[in-house]
Formats: structure tokens, sequence, C-alpha cells
């Protein structure tokens, strides 16, 4: 009788994205053979795995998280863990143990081409990734045959209801009062109640930021003044907070305004595109423009609450961010950018490390041979077609990312090419 592909595999699955994903994912685990348990942390963990008997509470404070998940790992004899981000103290601490022991680590983010992909890798992501350390001829040396057709620059953030909706539904769970998990804290700053009322008001208010985001977007576009767009990324993003160089965001917009100031042409303006699922948690608007009237620029100042991005990027001179994913759209462009934190895609080739007020007036533009060749390996390795929160973005998900993590080999395990294949591959990009 042939032996199960995934018979040997023991996985434990930590905090997923809100909503359906993880459970539909462990099924997908035990059909191929593994075994697969759920570590919950509160009732919208436990509420979102319907599968009791593989569900493990965890009831302990934060302090004894560390010694409850070794003592975990060595009950389940675990070979694999699972995570939605590596960033949060309860995952940062498990990814520890993990390796302690030689389990695998798989992390699940947000897509690096977003809306229509997700990003699997293992052992770490974002400013923790493999790639981090992969420069663009040893990532060309890595790509194999034509690769996938080079598919358009997104224009929108994708399952944006369903996202927000899981979000609602699962903090209003993690709200209701509970003895047995009493000792969850959250990992961002905000109490879980507000967290709650912050979803909630994000939904109420769906039709109004739909009305002025379309207001502000077309002044800009019939402005007929040239502008650079500042991605804004939310204040607790993980990317923002763990990989990039500033303490608050606040730090970021005045760098912005200050050099924009410094550099810009006088006739130019300047344009913030906050994140789609900006929830007002921090005083964006007010913060912007209290810091350009400082600098005497309260008219060439504007902001954009959300929305697609397509439509400001396609017209704008450069684009500034932290480490925001965004930033790979305005290199699909060809638009100068300059990034601030730690990014995947932060390579001499394709990100500027100019001075603000240089950068501001004469840009350095980025390498379009180089990019093509970034953007294929990200989808002939981690980029995974789907999405965490609809049901068809997990349904396309599912028909890949199971053979991904049963795989012996991590997305970016590549044997590289010889020297002579790989520079031939630099030579048909250009």
């Amino acid at each position: 009788m042939a032996t199960r592909f995934g018979s040997d595999r023991r996985f434990l699955l930590l905090q997923g994205p809100h909503g359906p994903f993880f459970d539909r994912l462990g099924r997908g685990l035990r059909a191929a053979g593994a075994q697969v348990w759920r570590a919950g942390f509160n009732r919208g963990d436990r509420a979102f795995w319907p599968d009791g008997a593989h569900f493990v509470p965890v009831t302990c404070p934060p302090g004894d998280w560390p010694g409850t998940c070794a003592g975990l790992l060595d009950r389940l004899a675990i070979t694999d863990i699972v995570l939605y981000g590596d960033t949060r103290p309860l995952h940062a601490q498990a990814i520890a143990a993990a390796r302690d022991r030689g389990i695998r680590v798989h992390i699940f983010e947000e897509g690096y081409l977003r809306p229509y992909w997700v990003t699997y890798e293992r052992d770490g992501a974002n400013g923790h990734s493999r790639l981090m350390d992969l420069s663009i001829p040893e990532i060309a040396a890595r790509l194999r045959g034509e690769g996938p057709p080079a598919a358009e620059a997104p224009a929108h953030w994708g399952d944006m209801r369903e996202h927000i909706f899981y979000g609602a539904l699962y903090h209003g769970l993690v709200m209701a009062p509970s003895r047995r998990f009493r000792h969850f804290q959250p990992h961002r700053g905000l109490p879980v109640r507000a967290e709650f009322a912050l979803y909630l008001r994000r939904l109420a208010l769906l039709p109004a930021h739909a009305a002025a985001r379309f207001a502000a977007t077309r002044a800009i576009r019939r402005g007929g003044f040239p502008y650079h767009l500042v991605l804004l990324q939310l204040a607790h993003d993980a990317s923002l907070r763990h990989h990039g160089p500033f303490a608050t965001q606040e730090e970021f917009l005045a760098l912005c305004i200050e050099g924009f100031a410094a550099g810009a042409p006088a006739h130019h303006h300047l344009v913030f595109k906050a994140h789609p699922l900006e929830d007002g948690r921090s005083p964006l608007p007010r913060t912007i423009r209290r810091l350009a009237r400082a600098q005497g620029l309260a008219a060439r100042v504007h902001y954009v609450p959300g929305g697609k991005l397509a439509p400001l990027l396609d017209g704008a001179r450069t684009a500034v961010t932290v480490n925001s994913t965004a930033g790979q759209q305005a290199l699909w462009r060809g638009v100068p950018l300059r990034a601030f934190g730690r990014a995947v895609y932060g390579k001499p080739e394709l990100v500027s490390d100019q001075p603000l007020p240089e950068f501001f007036a004469s840009p350095h533009r980025p390498d379009p041979a180089a990019y093509r060749i970034f953007r294929r390996f990200l989808l002939e390795t981690s980029q995974v077609p789907g999405g965490f929160y609809s049901r068809r973005g997990r349904d396309q998900l599912m028909r890949q990312v199971v053979d991904m993590m049963l795989a012996p080999a991590a997305p970016y395990e590549i044997t590289p090419l010889p020297a002579a294949a790989a520079a031939q591959h630099l030579r048909l990009a250009v």
C-alpha cells in the first residue's frame, strides 16, 4: 500500500488571518495524511476552528507562553508550526522554540504582490525573509524556464469587505467575557473593545469613505500639477514597527513634508495616500495639515483616504514609503521609489537611496530589467494566487499551498544556475 504523502508530518497552527482560512488549511493538510492541531489563545481562535478534538486552548499568562509552547511542541511531537506573521510576541517566541528543536516554520503573510496573491515563506517574512539576503544577480541565477507571464499591477486591495467583516467578527468574539482565556493580551496597543469599535466604524463608513476618496482623487487628477505620492501604512503595521527606522508614523510624515519643502520644485504637489484599511486610530488628516502649514505648504499637500492606488500612481512623478508592499506597484510602472525601511524589494537596482530633497528634485529611476527579474522570481516561488478572506480566494489558494508546505524545499531554495546561464537571464530581461 502506498504511503500517504504527508503521513509523517505533525502540524501545529498558531494564530492565522481573521476568518476560516486556517480551518480550511488544516483540513487540506489532513487530507494529505498529516496530523494537525490548532493552538487557540482566545474565543475568536476557537470559533474559527470547528474541530474541538484538535484544538489546544492556551490559557496561561503571556509570561508562561515560552515554556508552555516548548512543552506543547514536545508532547505532540510537532514537526511543523504554521503562523500568520512572524513578529507578534506569541509567534516570535514559538519560532525560537521551534528552531531550537529543528521544527519547520511556515509563515503566511499578505502578498508581496497584492491583492491577487498571498505570501508563503519559511523561517521569516518581510524584513526577516530570505529574500533580504539575495541580490538581483543571485535571484536571476535561480530563475527557471520562461516563468509565468508577468501579471498586470493590481489596482485595488482585493476582498476588502470580507477582510473588514471577519476582523469585526473576530474582535467581537475576543471581546466577549471568557474566564478560560482571561489572560489573553492582543499584540496591538489598543484594547480589544477599541479594535472592535474601529472595525464596526469602518464598516459603517464605507460609503462615506468611498465618496471622499473619489472626490480627493478626482481633484488631484484634474489639478494639472505634477505630484509626488507617499504610500502610507497602518500605524500598527508589523513591517512599519519592526522593520522601519521611525518610532512613530508622525516622524515619517514630517520627514516627507520637510524633504518636499527643501527639494521639490515650487509648482509640484505632495499627495499622502492612506492604507486601504486605515481605520482612524491615527489622526492622519489633521497631522498632515498641521505639518504642511508649518512648512508653508498647506495648498500643495493633499490627503487621499485609501481606495485604489493605480489612478494616483499612473500620474505620479515619484513614490515614497517606509516599506509598504504597494512600493512594488510603483516599481512595476517604473516610478522612482524611495523606501526607508527594510523591504524585500529594497535592492539598489530598484530603490533610490537619495536624501529626500535630492530625490524630489531629481530622482533616480528603477532598473526595469532588474524589476522584471525580481517580480518573476516572486511569482515562481513565494506568491500564491488566491486570498485569505473570500471563499473564492481560499479555493484558489488551496490548489497549491498544501503541496508547497509538504515539499522538502522552501520556496527560495533553488540551486543556482551556472554563471553563464544566470547572465543570459539578465540579458534577456533587458
